[in-house]
């Protein structure tokens, strides 16, 4: 799967289940199911809630990133194929 090449891009202090990296990459994952999800099944909200509510903390976790190590933070956005998010 998708997740274990992932992990073995990580290097290997970096392989806790608890970093930045991680958790965005989990949060990706699940964006990913959920949008597939409401593509079939547009009425239902909870599901349309939930994935406001992980969008959100995926969207907290990489500026907090974007401003600890830059570095970092364009390298996962590479990996992952996310857009850039606009700034204000």
């Amino acid at each position: 799967m998708v997740k274990n090449s992932f992990i073995s891009v990580i290097p290997q202090e970096e392989k806790n289940k608890g970093s930045v990296e991680f958790q965005v990459f989990s949060f990706t994952n699940k964006i990913r199911k959920l949008t597939s999800h409401l593509e079939l099944h547009r009425k239902d909200y909870s599901s349309q809630i939930g994935l406001r509510r992980i969008l959100g903390k995926r969207q907290r976790l990489l500026a907090y990133l974007s401003k600890k190590n830059r570095v970092r933070y364009k390298e996962l956005i590479d990996q992952l194929g996310i857009r850039e998010p606009k700034t204000r």
